[in-house]
Protein backbone atom coordinates (compact mmCIF):
# COMPACT_ATOMS: atom_id res chain seq x y z
CA UNK A 1 0.00 0.00 0.00
CA UNK A 2 1.29 3.23 -0.89
CA UNK A 3 1.44 5.63 2.18
CA UNK A 4 -0.80 9.02 1.86
CA UNK A 5 1.75 11.75 1.62
CA UNK A 6 2.09 14.34 4.64
CA UNK A 7 0.94 17.59 4.58
CA UNK A 8 2.54 20.13 7.20
CA UNK A 9 -0.29 22.78 7.69
CA UNK A 10 0.29 26.53 9.19
CA UNK A 11 -2.69 29.06 9.93
CA UNK A 12 -2.10 32.72 10.46
CA UNK A 13 -3.83 35.46 12.15
CA UNK A 14 -6.74 34.65 14.44
CA UNK A 15 -5.26 31.21 16.29
CA UNK A 16 -3.17 32.76 18.47
CA UNK A 17 -4.32 32.66 22.61
CA UNK A 18 -1.98 33.12 25.38
CA UNK A 19 0.23 29.99 26.68
CA UNK A 20 -0.25 28.78 23.16
CA UNK A 21 2.44 25.74 23.06
CA UNK A 22 3.37 25.85 26.95
CA UNK A 23 2.84 22.52 27.69
CA UNK A 24 5.55 21.77 25.10
CA UNK A 25 7.38 24.21 26.43
CA UNK A 26 7.76 22.92 29.40
CA UNK A 27 8.36 19.17 28.66
CA UNK A 28 9.67 18.62 25.12
CA UNK A 29 13.29 19.90 24.67
CA UNK A 30 13.55 20.29 21.10
CA UNK A 31 10.15 22.69 21.09
CA UNK A 32 11.89 24.75 24.40
CA UNK A 33 15.36 25.12 22.49
CA UNK A 34 13.21 26.16 18.96
CA UNK A 35 11.38 28.81 20.83
CA UNK A 36 14.40 30.40 22.95
CA UNK A 37 16.06 30.34 19.99
CA UNK A 38 13.77 32.31 18.18
CA UNK A 39 12.90 34.64 20.96
CA UNK A 40 16.74 35.56 21.18
CA UNK A 41 16.15 36.61 17.81
CA UNK A 42 12.74 38.53 18.71
CA UNK A 43 14.26 40.31 21.23
CA UNK A 44 17.10 41.78 19.22
CA UNK A 45 14.56 42.77 16.13
CA UNK A 46 11.60 44.20 18.36
CA UNK A 47 13.11 45.07 21.68
CA UNK A 48 10.54 42.37 23.51
CA UNK A 49 10.29 38.89 24.52
CA UNK A 50 7.65 36.63 23.02
CA UNK A 51 8.29 33.86 25.58
CA UNK A 52 7.64 36.55 28.45
CA UNK A 53 4.40 37.75 27.38
CA UNK A 54 2.83 34.27 25.52
CA UNK A 55 3.92 32.21 29.22
CA UNK A 56 3.13 34.87 31.73
CA UNK A 57 1.31 33.88 34.55
CA UNK A 58 -1.14 36.26 34.66
CA UNK A 59 -2.16 36.02 30.64
CA UNK A 60 -5.04 33.47 30.69
CA UNK A 61 -6.22 31.66 27.47
CA UNK A 62 -9.54 33.46 27.17
CA UNK A 63 -7.45 37.16 27.22
CA UNK A 64 -7.15 38.16 23.97
CA UNK A 65 -4.06 38.49 22.75
CA UNK A 66 -4.02 40.66 19.45
CA UNK A 67 -1.30 42.96 19.71
CA UNK A 68 0.58 42.03 15.59
CA UNK A 69 3.93 42.84 16.87
CA UNK A 70 3.36 39.92 19.47
CA UNK A 71 1.03 37.60 17.95
CA UNK A 72 2.54 37.80 14.27
CA UNK A 73 6.24 36.61 15.60
CA UNK A 74 4.26 34.05 18.29
CA UNK A 75 2.53 32.50 15.66
CA UNK A 76 5.48 31.94 13.28
CA UNK A 77 7.62 30.45 16.69
CA UNK A 78 5.25 27.85 17.78
CA UNK A 79 4.24 26.58 14.00
CA UNK A 80 8.20 26.69 13.61
CA UNK A 81 9.13 24.67 16.93
CA UNK A 82 6.17 22.21 16.42
CA UNK A 83 7.82 21.39 13.18
CA UNK A 84 10.98 21.06 14.29
CA UNK A 85 9.04 18.69 17.49
CA UNK A 86 7.59 16.71 14.66
CA UNK A 87 10.39 16.23 12.02
CA UNK A 88 12.78 15.09 15.51
CA UNK A 89 10.22 12.26 15.97
CA UNK A 90 10.59 10.92 12.81
CA UNK A 91 7.44 12.84 11.13
CA UNK A 92 8.18 14.39 7.65
CA UNK A 93 6.47 16.56 5.63
CA UNK A 94 6.08 15.61 1.74
CA UNK A 95 4.16 18.73 0.92
CA UNK A 96 3.40 22.19 3.59
CA UNK A 97 0.30 24.44 3.60
CA UNK A 98 0.05 27.62 4.94
CA UNK A 99 -2.88 30.31 4.93
CA UNK A 100 -2.38 33.81 5.58
CA UNK A 101 0.75 34.54 7.86
CA UNK A 102 0.70 30.41 7.88
CA UNK A 103 3.06 31.08 4.82
CA UNK A 104 5.71 32.24 6.62
CA UNK A 105 6.28 29.10 8.21
CA UNK A 106 5.24 26.99 5.61
CA UNK A 107 8.14 28.54 3.34
CA UNK A 108 10.36 27.81 5.76
CA UNK A 109 9.98 24.36 6.48
CA UNK A 110 10.07 23.66 2.28
CA UNK A 111 13.49 25.55 2.63
CA UNK A 112 12.25 28.79 -0.17
CA UNK A 113 13.23 30.78 3.05
CA UNK A 114 15.60 31.22 5.56
CA UNK A 115 14.67 31.26 9.29
CA UNK A 116 16.28 33.92 9.75
CA UNK A 117 14.61 35.82 7.03
CA UNK A 118 11.09 34.40 7.95
CA UNK A 119 10.89 35.63 11.49
CA UNK A 120 12.35 39.17 10.62
CA UNK A 121 9.40 39.16 7.82
CA UNK A 122 6.64 38.57 10.08
CA UNK A 123 8.06 41.29 12.79
CA UNK A 124 8.65 43.71 9.74
CA UNK A 125 5.24 43.03 8.72
CA UNK A 126 3.90 44.18 12.10
CA UNK A 127 5.51 46.77 12.41
CA UNK A 128 4.77 48.37 8.62
CA UNK A 129 0.92 47.24 9.74
CA UNK A 130 0.94 48.54 12.80
CA UNK A 131 2.76 52.11 11.47
CA UNK A 132 0.69 52.43 8.53
CA UNK A 133 -2.82 50.61 8.29
CA UNK A 134 -5.56 52.02 9.50
CA UNK A 135 -7.50 50.33 11.87
CA UNK A 136 -10.00 47.09 10.94
CA UNK A 137 -10.50 43.49 11.83
CA UNK A 138 -11.94 39.84 10.27
CA UNK A 139 -15.41 38.49 11.26
CA UNK A 140 -16.06 34.36 10.70
CA UNK A 141 -19.34 33.74 9.37
CA UNK A 142 -20.79 30.43 9.98
CA UNK A 143 -23.12 30.16 6.53
CA UNK A 144 -22.41 29.32 2.77
CA UNK A 145 -20.51 32.10 1.04
CA UNK A 146 -23.58 33.17 -1.33
CA UNK A 147 -24.55 35.23 1.64
CA UNK A 148 -21.78 37.85 0.06
CA UNK A 149 -24.09 38.34 -3.00
CA UNK A 150 -26.55 40.21 -0.85
CA UNK A 151 -25.36 43.76 -0.95
CA UNK A 152 -26.51 44.49 2.61
CA UNK A 153 -23.25 42.75 3.44
CA UNK A 154 -21.01 43.04 0.51
CA UNK A 155 -20.96 47.12 0.75
CA UNK A 156 -19.36 46.94 4.09
CA UNK A 157 -17.08 44.37 3.48
CA UNK A 158 -14.78 42.24 1.64
CA UNK A 159 -14.24 38.16 1.66
CA UNK A 160 -11.44 37.49 2.78
CA UNK A 161 -11.83 33.61 3.19
CA UNK A 162 -13.25 30.77 1.69
CA UNK A 163 -12.97 27.57 4.50
CA UNK A 164 -15.59 25.01 3.50
CA UNK A 165 -19.24 25.18 2.10
CA UNK A 166 -20.62 26.86 5.04
CA UNK A 167 -17.82 28.82 6.53
CA UNK A 168 -16.13 32.38 5.22
CA UNK A 169 -14.53 35.46 6.80
CA UNK A 170 -14.71 38.85 5.57
CA UNK A 171 -12.60 41.60 6.08
CA UNK A 172 -13.97 44.97 7.63
CA UNK A 173 -13.08 48.47 8.41
CA UNK A 174 -13.58 49.94 11.70
CA UNK A 175 -16.95 51.68 10.76
CA UNK A 176 -17.98 48.39 8.63
CA UNK A 177 -18.60 46.31 11.94
CA UNK A 178 -21.89 48.24 13.36
CA UNK A 179 -23.78 47.06 9.62
CA UNK A 180 -22.21 43.87 9.17
CA UNK A 181 -22.88 42.69 12.65
CA UNK A 182 -26.15 44.28 12.69
CA UNK A 183 -26.94 42.33 8.95
CA UNK A 184 -25.58 38.83 10.58
CA UNK A 185 -28.32 39.24 13.57
CA UNK A 186 -31.17 40.15 11.16
CA UNK A 187 -30.52 37.15 9.51
CA UNK A 188 -29.78 34.89 12.21
CA UNK A 189 -26.32 33.96 11.13
CA UNK A 190 -23.80 33.16 13.60
CA UNK A 191 -20.58 34.33 13.32
CA UNK A 192 -17.54 35.40 15.72
CA UNK A 193 -14.91 38.34 15.22
CA UNK A 194 -11.53 37.30 14.74
CA UNK A 195 -9.16 38.67 16.96
CA UNK A 196 -7.56 40.80 14.81
CA UNK A 197 -6.81 44.58 14.10
CA UNK A 198 -6.16 45.17 10.80
CA UNK A 199 -8.77 44.45 7.88
CA UNK A 200 -6.11 41.79 6.19
CA UNK A 201 -6.93 40.29 2.34
CA UNK A 202 -8.37 43.63 1.57
CA UNK A 203 -7.55 46.89 1.12
CA UNK A 204 -7.40 47.70 3.85
CA UNK A 205 -3.71 46.45 4.35
CA UNK A 206 -2.98 48.07 1.28
CA UNK A 207 -0.93 51.38 2.97
CA UNK A 208 1.13 48.33 3.73
CA UNK A 209 2.21 47.35 0.52
CA UNK A 210 5.43 49.67 -0.34
CA UNK A 211 6.84 49.11 3.10
CA UNK A 212 6.28 45.86 2.97
CA UNK A 213 7.64 44.94 0.12
CA UNK A 214 10.77 46.26 0.75
CA UNK A 215 11.91 43.91 3.00
CA UNK A 216 10.73 41.03 0.86
CA UNK A 217 12.82 42.35 -2.01
CA UNK A 218 15.94 41.64 0.03
CA UNK A 219 15.04 38.20 1.11
CA UNK A 220 16.86 34.98 -0.01
CA UNK A 221 14.27 32.71 -2.07
CA UNK A 222 15.46 28.97 -2.80
CA UNK A 223 13.93 26.42 -4.66
CA UNK A 224 11.75 24.57 -2.46
CA UNK A 225 13.22 20.87 -1.32
CA UNK A 226 9.89 20.46 -0.16
CA UNK A 227 6.86 21.09 -2.53
CA UNK A 228 4.34 24.64 -0.99
CA UNK A 229 0.80 24.55 -1.29
CA UNK A 230 -0.19 28.22 -1.89
CA UNK A 231 -3.97 28.59 -0.88
CA UNK A 232 -4.22 32.34 -2.80
CA UNK A 233 -3.47 30.23 -6.14
CA UNK A 234 -4.87 26.70 -5.10
CA UNK A 235 -1.73 25.07 -6.58
CA UNK A 236 1.78 23.81 -5.42
CA UNK A 237 4.67 25.93 -5.95
CA UNK A 238 8.70 24.91 -6.00
CA UNK A 239 9.59 28.15 -6.05
CA UNK A 240 8.42 31.95 -4.54
CA UNK A 241 8.23 34.78 -6.21
CA UNK A 242 9.49 38.52 -4.09
CA UNK A 243 5.94 39.53 -3.68
CA UNK A 244 4.53 36.21 -2.64
CA UNK A 245 4.08 37.21 1.19
CA UNK A 246 2.44 40.47 0.24
CA UNK A 247 -0.04 38.17 -1.80
CA UNK A 248 -0.56 35.56 0.86
CA UNK A 249 -1.71 38.70 3.24
CA UNK A 250 -3.33 40.30 0.96
CA UNK A 251 -5.73 38.18 -1.52
CA UNK A 252 -8.49 35.76 -1.04
CA UNK A 253 -7.44 32.62 1.37
CA UNK A 254 -8.92 29.81 -0.79
CA UNK A 255 -8.63 27.15 1.16
CA UNK A 256 -11.84 25.14 0.10
CA UNK A 257 -10.47 24.80 -3.65
CA UNK A 258 -7.11 24.36 -2.34
CA UNK A 259 -8.12 21.68 -0.94
CA UNK A 260 -9.88 20.44 -3.53
CA UNK A 261 -7.44 20.76 -6.14
CA UNK A 262 -5.13 18.46 -3.85
CA UNK A 263 -7.87 15.50 -3.20
CA UNK A 264 -7.75 15.35 -7.14
CA UNK A 265 -3.76 14.10 -7.17
CA UNK A 266 -4.51 11.69 -3.82
CA UNK A 267 -4.87 10.64 -0.52
CA UNK A 268 -3.45 12.88 2.28
CA UNK A 269 -2.45 13.01 6.12
CA UNK A 270 -3.24 16.51 6.56
CA UNK A 271 -0.96 17.57 9.92
CA UNK A 272 -2.39 21.03 11.57
CA UNK A 273 0.08 22.77 13.57
CA UNK A 274 -1.73 25.86 13.85
CA UNK A 275 -2.17 26.73 17.72
CA UNK A 276 -5.68 25.98 17.81
CA UNK A 277 -6.16 23.37 15.21
CA UNK A 278 -8.14 25.78 12.87
CA UNK A 279 -7.82 24.26 9.39
CA UNK A 280 -7.80 20.52 11.21
CA UNK A 281 -11.40 21.88 11.84
CA UNK A 282 -12.00 23.47 8.59
CA UNK A 283 -11.18 19.84 6.87
CA UNK A 284 -13.42 17.98 8.90
CA UNK A 285 -16.44 19.94 7.44
CA UNK A 286 -14.97 20.54 3.75
CA UNK A 287 -13.28 16.95 2.92
CA UNK A 288 -15.03 15.21 0.52
CA UNK A 289 -17.32 12.16 1.83
CA UNK A 290 -15.42 10.03 -0.61
CA UNK A 291 -11.93 10.95 0.86
CA UNK A 292 -9.58 8.64 2.21
CA UNK A 293 -7.69 11.40 3.60
CA UNK A 294 -7.06 11.97 7.21
CA UNK A 295 -6.42 14.83 9.53
CA UNK A 296 -4.43 15.49 12.95
CA UNK A 297 -4.82 18.23 15.18
CA UNK A 298 -1.28 18.64 17.28
CA UNK A 299 -2.15 22.02 19.38
CA UNK A 300 -5.34 23.23 20.93
CA UNK A 301 -6.37 25.80 23.44
CA UNK A 302 -7.79 22.68 25.63
CA UNK A 303 -4.41 21.36 26.50
CA UNK A 304 -2.98 17.90 26.54
CA UNK A 305 -0.86 18.81 23.90
CA UNK A 306 1.69 16.43 24.16
CA UNK A 307 -0.26 13.28 24.51
CA UNK A 308 -2.16 14.41 21.61
CA UNK A 309 1.43 14.47 19.74
CA UNK A 310 2.92 11.67 21.04
CA UNK A 311 -0.26 9.19 20.49
CA UNK A 312 -0.28 10.63 16.83
CA UNK A 313 3.55 10.27 15.98
CA UNK A 314 2.85 6.43 17.59
CA UNK A 315 0.13 6.41 15.67
CA UNK A 316 1.52 6.91 12.13
CA UNK A 317 5.05 5.02 12.89
CA UNK A 318 2.77 1.74 13.29
CA UNK A 319 1.16 2.40 10.61
CA UNK A 320 4.25 2.86 8.62
CA UNK A 321 5.68 -0.17 9.40
CA UNK A 322 2.20 -2.05 8.13
CA UNK A 323 2.39 0.35 5.37
CA UNK A 324 6.07 -1.01 4.60
CA UNK A 325 5.52 -4.69 5.34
Amino acid sequence: MVRPKIVFMFSGQGAQYFQMGQELFKEVPVFRSSMQWLDARVRELAGCSVIDTLYHDGHSKAKIFDRMLLTNPAIFMVEYALAQTLIEAGIHPDLTLGTSMGAFAAATVSGCIDVEDALQAVVNQAAVCEKYCPPGGMIAIFAAPALYEDEALRNHCTIASYNFSSHFVVAVKQDGFAPVEAFLREKNVNFQRVPVTFAFHSDGIDAAKIPGQRFFQSMLYKRAVIPMICCTQARILESLTEDYFWKAAREPIRFQETIAYLETRGNYRYIDLGPAGTLATFLKYGLPNTSRSTVATTLTPWGKDVKNINDMVSKMHREHRVDAA
